[in-house]
């Protein structure tokens, strides 16, 4: 059901999810709940009514019937405040009007016992709070308790704690496998808490109600959501069900088997009703073959060779005529099993087609015809530097009869040379104008324009003293002091 308190609804388009964790007072999200769904039929006689109403506790798990002897008409989420132990106790109301009926009669209760407790009033402010302060102690209770059960050495776990709305009882809830004598332990509890100790056994089953969960189905565990009393569940409901005798896989949180193995076990057992019970192995020619599983859904029973791991199905109406052949003495030469044609659809492999070139994306395209342009660029300039460094080897071949060789320097010999023959043309170097010693620096800066190879100068150092300028087709060598 769903909750009206706003807290549990959508929010911009998404589940805000419950707020109250639970426990709001709507009883929408409460766990354990019940859908009232006599409410809104009429009755003849409104005063045969039922005057008991089902309040729970704790968040659903603990729920307990109470006698409405006042003028007041409680409605389901209303909360109550109802007699307690020496005391009184706050719950909310669960089950109201001939739905409880229905509910005392399946716990076998007296409508008219004298037994039942009486509703007080409804809860005021100041019952909730005094309700709120005393379940706050909870949690530190439970952890101290544990630790006075463990200097006791007891052989228990102690599973909850739940204390009255009044504060004035606390009942404890354990677990164990064998008696436990606790009294030593009621009165260091006495003591420790001051209030009164009522002590519960429950089982594992319980336990895993109150400790809430999911179960491997992917939904919350039966027991703390709507499953109320427990039966018993043994292995052979696995066993009418064809299922695997695993204990891992059997076993719920509670460490017993699960007990949804139960809710079928009506069908199956219904079903295999109409199997023959003394099939478990049949005589043939070849050898005696043996019974391994019934299918109730298709109406038919697999068997198996001892000399094969093949299982054969057969129908009911063979495996009945290959035994009443054996009571004859006579042994079929084939088990003739039938052909299994399986109902779930076949699946097509998808059909992939070859779609190279024929879809074009613009981006992609522009970014391969920027990378093509790319590539192409660099293999140009690539080949035009290697064509650089192959022209000046070529062009020191003299043409035209050699040209005139000049040596006009001052002090060293080895000024510039000039190649006139031809079309190989070397321009002169600059000056090397540092102290000391004149250097020639070799040629750095190569240009190759319209078949004619041409070297510029250097760049000239002004840094010392002796300076020698390149040759403008005059002798003139200067030396500057």
């Amino acid at each position: 059901m769903g909750c009206g308190s706003g807290g549990c609804g959508t929010k911009n388009g998404a589940p805000g999810g419950c707020q109250d964790h639970g426990s709001c007072s709507t009883g929408g999200c409460n766990r354990m709940n019940v859908h009232d769904w006599l409410a809104n039929l009429p009755f003849s006689d409104p005063e045969s009514n039922c005057r008991v109403i089902e309040v729970s506790f704790n968040n659903g798990s603990r729920k307990d019937f109470f006698r409405n002897t006042t003028l007041q008409y409680f409605e389901k989420g209303d909360m109550v405040a109802v007699e307690g132990i020496s005391g009184f106790d706050v719950g909310m109301v669960n089950i109201t009007g001939e739905l409880v009926r229905l509910q005392m009669k399946k716990h076998e209760v007296d409508e008219k016992s004298p037994d039942i407790k009486k509703v007080l009033r409804r809860a005021g402010e100041a019952d909730i709070n005094k309700m709120k302060e005393s379940k706050a102690r909870e949690a530190q209770m439970l952890i101290r308790s544990r630790a006075i059960a463990r200097q006791l050495n007891l052989d228990m776990k102690m599973a909850e704690v739940e204390i009255q709305a009044d504060g004035r009882k606390a009942t404890y809830f354990y677990i164990a496998d064998d008696r436990v004598d606790f009294r030593e332990l009621i009165k260091l509890y006495a003591a420790e808490f001051k209030v009164k100790v009522e002590m519960r056994q429950i089982g594992a089953r319980q336990e895993a109600g109150k400790v809430g969960g999911i179960g491997s189905c992917g939904r919350e565990l039966c027991c703390s959501s709507w499953l109320t009393d427990f039966k018993s569940v043994n292995t052979n409901a696995a066993r009418y069900q064809n299922l695997s005798i695993n204990q891992t896989k059997l076993s719920g949180q509670c460490g017993r088997l699960k007990c949804c193995l139960n809710y079928e076990l009506d069908t199956y057992m219904d079903a295999l009703q109409f199997f023959p019970d003394d099939a478990d192995s049949i005589e043939t020619a070849r050898s005696r073959a043996f019974l391994v599983k019934k299918d109730i859904f298709k109406n038919l029973m697999w068997y198996t060779m001892p000399d094969s791991n093949k299982q054969y199905p057969l129908t009911i109406e063979r495996v009945r005529k290959i035994k009443e052949l054996n009571r004859q003495g006579i042994k079929p030469e084939e088990l003739e099993p039938v052909e299994v044609v399986s109902s779930k659809p076949k699946e097509i492999e998808p059909v992939y087609a070859d779609v190279v070139g024929q879809i074009s994306l613009k981006s992609l395209e522009k970014t391969s015809r920027k990378r093509r342009e790319n590539e192409r660029n660099q293999q140009q300039g690539n080949n035009r530097n290697r064509q650089g460094d192959n022209r000046p080897q070529q062009g020191n071949r003299q043409q035209g009869g050699g040209g005139n060789q000049q040596n006009r320097g001052g002090g060293q010999q080895g000024g510039n040379q000039q190649n006139r023959g031809g079309q190989n043309q070397q321009k002169p170097q600059q000056q090397n104008r540092g102290g000391g010693q004149n250097q020639q620096r070799p040629n750095l800066n190569q240009q190759n324009r319209g078949g004619q190879n041409q070297q510029k100068p250097q760049q000239p150092n002004r840094g010392g003293q002796n300076q020698q300028r390149p040759n403008s087709g005059k002798p003139d060598n200067r030396e500057k002091k």
